[in-house]
């Protein structure tokens, strides 16, 4: 089951939201406008497979079943970029997807990595 949602999220999670935080997040950073029709195209295409997760995770804790596997860390830093967006709200609409997002990003070594990842904040400020 762990390679069945690697693949889900490598060819069907990943393309969607990275094309919506490359239009939010990184197009601004870059000085270009949004290109408001990717987006869209895309917000579409994100939530067909946030429905399949959504009924996944109805059945069980965690992608691939009731443990935490790297089927569900995987997917951390295109969640992690796509939360900081105003389509983070595809993710709240669905309560299992909800609860699965906050308990990742609620485990200590997931917001040792978000540090690395100020999104909106341009690159990371070296540590003094």
């Amino acid at each position: 089951m762990v390679d069945v949602w690697l693949e889900v999220e490598a060819h069907q999670l990943s393309p969607p939201a990275i094309a919506i935080v490359v239009e939010c997040v990184f197009a601004p950073f870059l000085g270009r406008e949004r290109n408001q029709a990717v987006v869209d195209e895309n917000v579409e295409k994100l939530k067909k497979v946030l429905e399949v997760y959504e009924a996944r995770l109805a059945t069980c804790t965690y992608l691939a079943g009731d443990f935490l596997s790297l089927a569900d860390l995987s997917p951390f830093t295109i969640m992690h970029c796509l939360m900081a967006t105003e389509y983070a709200a595809l993710v709240h609409a669905l309560p299992h997807v909800s609860a699965w997002w906050q308990g990742l990003a609620a485990r200590p070594a997931a917001n040792k990595v978000a540090q690395f990842m100020p999104v909106g904040a341009g690159a990371p400020k070296e540590q003094e």
